[in-house]
């Protein structure tokens, strides 16, 4: 009398089967890396770098946020390219535009804001009110001023976590997916860096309380030119400020 193997053989198979497919998927799902750029594999050291490396090598980048500079807290939002930047600066109650094309910088603002660094001469301030100003490379302003159109400088100086970093789990800013670091376990700051195509950073937290800033708008172009010439008053000289 002959024994049929086949049935119990077929379904052992094809459990194992069920078995390993599911076994893959969920370690497929299971996946935070799976279609990303893999930096989110890396050591948080290296992470740190290569987000650095992406924001050097980029040609043009949009920051918006809050930095805090000692007793001050700047509200900017700018667009940033290797030989100038445009965009807005708030502080101390006032807000004014900041230009720079090339070595040529203009401040633009209203009569409380030149009235303010004026010490007070209505005078000099109506002359400036709502007029780009063309600021002498010469004049205080200019090295006040000028660092917020600086692409190098601001990256230099913003991207930067303290204490020993350390990966914080995969996270989103604006839809993207992004992996986070922080430094000293998040009192050193916390950078947000992409997961999606260049390893840009997203979002940083800096140390301190000290402002949060965005960035966007990586390597998309953007037309720098200076203003138009009724609309520029070169005050010549140094301008009255403090």
């Amino acid at each position: 009398m002959s024994v049929n193997h086949r049935r119990p053989l077929r379904a052992a198979t094809a459990a194992c089967i069920l078995a390993a497919t599911a076994t893959l998927t969920a370690c497929g799902g299971d996946d935070p890396d799976a279609g990303t750029n893999g930096v989110g594999k890396l050591t948080p050291e290296k992470i740190q770098t290569r987000s650095r490396t992406a924001a050097e090598a980029a040609q043009t980048v949009r920051l918006h946020g809050t930095v805090a500079a000692g007793d001050n807290r700047y509200t900017l939002d700018m667009r940033l390219k290797s030989d100038g930047g445009s965009g807005s600066v708030a502080a101390e109650g006032t807000t004014f535009q900041v230009l720079r094309v090339g070595e040529q910088l203009f401040l633009k603002a209203d009569a409380g804001f030149w009235s303010h660094d004026s010490h007070g001469d209505d005078a000099a301030a109506g002359k400036l009110a709502g007029k780009y100003v063309k600021v002498p490379k010469g004049d205080p302003a200019y090295q006040r001023f000028s660092g917020f159109t600086d692409k190098d400088t601001l990256l230099g100086s913003l991207l930067t976590l303290h204490g020993a970093v350390t990966t914080d789990g995969r996270h989103e800013q604006a839809g993207v997916r992004t992996v986070r670091i922080t430094g000293d376990e998040g009192a050193g700051g916390s950078l947000d860096v992409s997961l999606e195509g260049t390893p840009y950073p997203l979002r940083l937290e800096r140390a301190g309380s000290a402002g949060t800033i965005g960035f966007s708008d990586w390597n998309k172009d953007f037309t720098l030119a200076q203003p138009p010439k009724d609309d520029t008053l070169d005050y010549g000289g140094q301008l009255p400020t403090s």
